[in-house]
Protein backbone atom coordinates (compact mmCIF):
# COMPACT_ATOMS: atom_id res chain seq x y z
CA UNK A 1 0.00 0.00 0.00
CA UNK A 2 0.86 3.32 -0.95
CA UNK A 3 1.68 5.60 2.24
CA UNK A 4 1.58 9.51 2.17
CA UNK A 5 3.07 11.66 4.93
CA UNK A 6 1.16 14.09 7.12
CA UNK A 7 1.20 16.68 9.01
CA UNK A 8 -0.04 16.33 12.44
CA UNK A 9 -0.50 19.37 15.05
CA UNK A 10 -1.07 17.61 18.66
CA UNK A 11 -0.92 19.21 22.06
CA UNK A 12 2.31 18.21 23.88
CA UNK A 13 0.89 16.35 26.91
CA UNK A 14 -0.92 14.00 24.31
CA UNK A 15 1.88 13.64 21.72
CA UNK A 16 4.07 12.83 24.85
CA UNK A 17 1.77 9.84 26.20
CA UNK A 18 1.37 8.42 22.70
CA UNK A 19 4.92 8.11 22.41
CA UNK A 20 4.61 6.28 26.08
CA UNK A 21 1.79 4.13 24.45
CA UNK A 22 3.70 3.27 21.12
CA UNK A 23 6.98 1.96 23.20
CA UNK A 24 5.06 -0.16 25.51
CA UNK A 25 3.28 -1.71 22.85
CA UNK A 26 6.34 -2.09 20.37
CA UNK A 27 5.33 0.59 17.77
CA UNK A 28 6.13 3.48 16.24
CA UNK A 29 4.06 6.82 16.51
CA UNK A 30 3.27 6.50 13.15
CA UNK A 31 2.51 2.81 13.09
CA UNK A 32 0.38 3.22 16.31
CA UNK A 33 -1.56 6.40 14.55
CA UNK A 34 -2.16 4.65 11.81
CA UNK A 35 -3.72 1.47 13.28
CA UNK A 36 -6.06 3.64 15.35
CA UNK A 37 -7.05 5.51 12.29
CA UNK A 38 -7.56 1.87 10.18
CA UNK A 39 -9.85 0.98 13.02
CA UNK A 40 -11.92 3.88 13.59
CA UNK A 41 -12.69 3.82 10.16
CA UNK A 42 -13.32 0.20 9.94
CA UNK A 43 -15.94 0.69 12.63
CA UNK A 44 -17.35 3.28 10.87
CA UNK A 45 -18.12 1.30 7.82
CA UNK A 46 -19.53 -1.63 10.21
CA UNK A 47 -21.41 0.62 11.81
CA UNK A 48 -22.94 2.49 8.58
CA UNK A 49 -23.85 -1.49 7.54
CA UNK A 50 -25.27 -2.38 10.59
CA UNK A 51 -27.82 0.90 10.63
CA UNK A 52 -28.47 -0.09 7.05
CA UNK A 53 -29.60 -3.70 7.58
CA UNK A 54 -31.69 -2.34 10.79
CA UNK A 55 -33.52 0.82 8.67
CA UNK A 56 -34.38 -2.18 5.87
CA UNK A 57 -35.62 -4.10 8.82
CA UNK A 58 -38.26 -2.07 9.91
CA UNK A 59 -39.36 -0.68 6.52
CA UNK A 60 -40.07 -4.49 5.36
CA UNK A 61 -40.54 -5.75 8.76
CA UNK A 62 -39.84 -9.48 10.21
CA UNK A 63 -41.36 -12.59 8.23
CA UNK A 64 -42.63 -14.95 11.21
CA UNK A 65 -43.84 -17.42 8.87
CA UNK A 66 -48.17 -16.27 9.83
CA UNK A 67 -48.28 -14.35 6.30
CA UNK A 68 -49.66 -11.48 8.05
CA UNK A 69 -52.30 -14.07 9.46
CA UNK A 70 -52.54 -14.91 13.23
CA UNK A 71 -54.79 -17.45 14.51
CA UNK A 72 -54.01 -17.15 18.52
CA UNK A 73 -55.77 -14.12 20.46
CA UNK A 74 -53.78 -12.34 22.84
CA UNK A 75 -55.95 -14.55 25.86
CA UNK A 76 -54.71 -17.40 24.05
CA UNK A 77 -51.02 -16.27 24.64
CA UNK A 78 -51.42 -15.08 28.40
CA UNK A 79 -53.96 -17.98 29.42
CA UNK A 80 -52.33 -19.64 33.13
Amino acid sequence: MERQNITLSLPRLLLKQARHLAVERGQSLSGLLGDFIEKMVTHEKTAERAATRMRRRLRDGLHLGTGGDAKWTREDLHAR
